[in-house]
C-alpha cells in the first residue's frame, strides 16, 4: 500500500503540491487525472524519490520511504514513462534484465524472466535478440512496461504511459493493462490527462487541480454522485459516454418491460459491460436487442427503451 500524508511541494516559494494525502490499497490502480501542470507528475516523481517533498511524509507498506536508500527503493517500484525510455543500443532482452541484472539475479533467472515477460505482453520470443529502433511504438511501449516489471516490484509508477501511441494500439494496451494477471499483483498509480483512460483504467481516480486533490473517488461515483463542479467540468462532454460504460445491462433490466417474442438484429449478454457497446453497434432506436443469460433468453428490447431505462438508473444512482 501507498500512502502520501500532507504531500507539499515548493518552487520560486510556491506550492506546485498543496498538502496533498492519498491512500492506496495494495493491488489497487490509483489514477491521477489532470491538465498539464496540475501537479500529478510531481506527485508520482515524489513517490520515486526523484523529487522530494518540501513537507509531509510519504509512506509504502507502513514505511517512509525517506528511511529507505535512493537506489533501494527504486529498484523495487517500476517506472514507465511515455517516451518509453529503451536503451537503444541494448537488446530488448538486455533492456528487461536492466534491474534484475543490477541486483545480481543469476543469468538463467533472467533469461527465465525476459521470456515470461515477453509471453505476458504478448510478443515473440526472437524479439529478446531484436533492437528499439526494430519495433514498433506500441511494441516498444511493451518493452517498456516488462522492463518495469522485471523485478518483480510491488509498486508501478506510470507517467502518460500510452499518451504517445496511435488510438487503436493505446486502446489495445490499456486492455491488456486491465486484463492481463500480470498487472493484477502488482499496486499502480497512474497519471494521465485523458479522462477515458483514467475512467477506463482506475479503481479509483484522483482529480488534481492547481496542486490539490480536488476529489478521490471510484469512477462510478465521480460519475454519478460527485456534486463538484470541477469534477463536472472535467468530465464535460465525456459524461453521457462514460457513464453508459460503467454500467452492465443487468442493471437496467428492473426499468424495463421486455417482449418475450420479436425480430431481433443485436444479441447481448445481461452481464455484459459496458452498457454503451449496445449503443455503438445499434443502428437506430427502432432496433430491437435479444438478451440473453447463461440460460437462454431473457427477453427483447428497443434500443429505445433501454435508453429510457439507463436515464431511470442514472436517476436512481444520483439519488443515492
Amino acid at each position: 500500500m501507498v500512502e502520501l500524508v500532507n504531500i507539499t511541494k515548493l518552487y520560486h516559494k510556491k506550492p506546485v503540491v498543496n498538502n496533498v494525502s492519498l491512500f492506496v490499497p495494495g493491488g489497487q490502480t490509483l489514477v491521477l487525472l489532470g491538465k498539464s501542470g496540475s501537479g500529478k507528475t510531481t506527485l508520482l516523481k515524489m513517490i520515486n524519490r526523484l523529487i522530494e517533498p518540501d513537507e509531509g511524509n510519504i509512506l509504502i507498506d507502513g514505511e517512509r520511504i525517506a528511511n529507505r536508500p535512493v537506489e533501494e527503493l527504486r529498484r523495487n517500484i517500476g517506472y514507465v514513462i511515455q517516451a518509453i525510455g529503451l536503451f537503444p543500443h541494448w537488446t530488448v532482452a538486455q533492456n528487461i534484465a536492466t534491474v534484475p541484472t543490477l541486483i545480481d539475479w543469476p543469468k538463467d533467472k533472467i533469461s527465465s524472466r525476459v521470456s515470461e515477460l515477453l509471453e505476458h505482453m504478448g510478443l515473440p520470443q526472437q524479439f529478446a535478440s531484436r533492437y528499439p529502433h526494430e519495433l514498433s511504438g506500441g511494441q516498444q511501449q511493451r518493452i517498456g512496461v516488462a522492463r518495469a516489471l522485471a523485478a518483480n516490484p510491488s509498486l508501478l509508477l506510470m507517467d502518460e504511459p500510452f499518451g504517445a501511441l496511435d488510438p487503436i494500439i493505446r486502446k489495445e494496451i490499456q486492455s491488456d493493462f486491465q486484463h492481463l494477471s500480470i498487472f493484477k499483483e502488482v499496486t499502480k498509480i497512474v497519471v494521465t490527462h485523458d479522462v477515458k483512460e483514467a475512467f477506463y483504467l482506475g479503481d479509483e481516480v484522483a482529480l488534481i487541480d492547481d496542486g490539490k486533490v480536488i476529489e478521490k473517488a471510484t469512477p462510478r461515483y465521480l460519475l454519478f454522485n460527485s456534486t463538484s463542479d470541477l469534477v463536472r467540468g472535467f468530465i464535460g462532454e465525456d459524461a453521457w459516454s462514460l457513464k453508459l460504460s460503467q454500467v452492465a445491462l443487468s442493471e437496467v433490466i428492473p426499468f424495463l418491460t421486455l417482449a418475450k417474442d420479436t425480430e431481433e438484429t443485436l444479441v447481448c449478454h445481461i452481464n455484459e459491460k459496458p452498457f454503451s457497446r449496445i449503443f455503438s453497434l445499434a443502428n437506430s432506436d427502432h432496433q430491437q436487442v435479444k438478451i440473453i443469460d447463461n440460460s437462454g433468453l431473457v427477453g427483447h428490447a428497443s434500443v429505445a427503451d433501454l435508453k429510457a431505462s439507463f436515464l431511470k438508473l442514472e436517476s436512481q444512482l444520483a439519488a443515492h
